[in-house]
Order: C-alpha cells, then structure tokens, then sequence
C-alpha cells in the first residue's frame, strides 16, 4: 500500500541535531537533523531503534556521483513531494541506480582486480549490523563535513518534519509495518559536504528483507 502521507524530501542546511535520549538499556532509537527552509525548521527523525535485538540496525555510507545528484542540488530549500516512480528520483535501497552506480570491470585507470574491487566497494559498500549508538556514530561523522542536507521520507501528518527515514519496504507479513511496503519510498539522509561531495546514510531493520517483490514485499 505505501506511506500513508505520502513521500519525498526536504532540502537545507542544518540548524541543529541532537539524539533522542537513551531509554534505561542506553539504546538510542532517533537521530534527530533540524533544517532550516524558507518555510520554516522542519524536524527529520532518522530511526535507528534496534528492534530489542543486540545488532537490530543495518546501516552503510555511500559515496554518490555528483552528476547523479545534480538534479537534486538545483532544488531550492524546502519540502519537494515526489512520486514513488523509477524516473522521479525517489530512493529504493535495492533498485535506485543512484545508490548502485554502474562500475566497469575493465577500464583504462582501473585496469587490475584490485583496483576494481576498491572501487567497487566505495560506490557498494557492504551493509554494518549494530546498535543504535553504532549507527548515530556513522551518521553523526557525516554530519559533521555537511552543507546541506537532503533527506528523503515520509511527511509528518501534522506539523512540519519527515520520518520513515529507513528503509520501507521488505517487512515481514504481520511484523505490524507490512501495510506501508512499497518500492521507490526510500527514506535516506543525503548530505552535501563542504567540499561539494555526496555522502549518503542509509538505514534499515535487521526484519526487513534485501529483497523485495514489485510491491515491496520480501521475498
């Protein structure tokens, strides 16, 4: 069925982050990145809870082309609604081309396995299994080189802000979130660096599968 409120991404600088404060086990469930838009701050509540398991989060840095993202880095600050389609720019952890650019096994620089394999472990990196203090430490490591952010969600039914910033697609039938699976509706906090790179954190559950049908169901 898909998010209920729809989806797409807010764009900004930050005007503040801060964590949720731990709960009484010290587990961290948000990240919380404040941008500040014409419209006004909109709150963007990264979700790293870990599901009661000890390494319940999964999370990975990537590197993404800066012709890739060029279209977003046009974009005015503020709230851009976006269809859940392959050609709006809307992320999917498993399909989106901008998270899996293409990477040639031969080429005149990269002419050794070697080489190869380095780069295409910088543009696919492997996935991390934690806790929610692990994965706020990758995040926040990415925070600190940022610009301006652009972070892909679901928009608050009320108020200004953006959660489901995770993947939301692959939970489990009866896992309680099955209801919100669909592809293309990603949530991804992308961050444009001070030296004018792309650096993407994407977030996930160690319940929700890797992969998914066309209705983001796992398989």
């Amino acid at each position: 069925m898909g998010l209920t409120n729809g989806y797409g991404l807010v764009i900004g600088p930050k005007s503040n982050y801060f964590r949720d404060p731990p709960d009484n086990f010290g587990r961290y469930y948000h990240g919380n990145v404040i941008i500040h838009t014409p419209a006004g701050e909109y709150h963007c509540a990264i979700d790293v809870d870990p599901k009661f398991m000890p390494d319940g989060v999964q999370w990975r840095i990537v590197h993404i082309r800066a012709q890739d993202f060029a279209a977003f880095k046009a974009l005015a600050d503020g709230w851009h609604a976006l269809p859940s389609t392959a050609t709006s720019g809307a992320m999917d952890y498993i399909r989106s081309s901008v998270l899996h650019p293409p990477i040639l096994f031969w080429n005149v620089r990269y002419n050794s396995c070697i080489a190869w394999l380095l780069r295409f472990l910088r543009w696919n990196p492997p996935w991390n299994s934690g806790t929610g203090i692990q994965a706020l430490t990758d995040l926040e490591g990415i925070i600190a080189q940022s610009a301006r952010f652009y972070v892909f969600g679901e928009p608050f039914s009320t108020g200004m802000g953006v959660h489901n910033i995770h993947q939301n697609q692959g939970d489990p039938p009866g896992g309680g979130h099955d209801a919100e699976n669909a592809i293309w509706q990603d949530g991804a906090t992308i961050v444009e660096t001070t030296q004018g790179k792309f650096v993407g954190f994407l977030n996930k559950f160690k319940t929700q599968s890797f992969k998914t049908d066309n209705l983001g169901h796992p398989i």
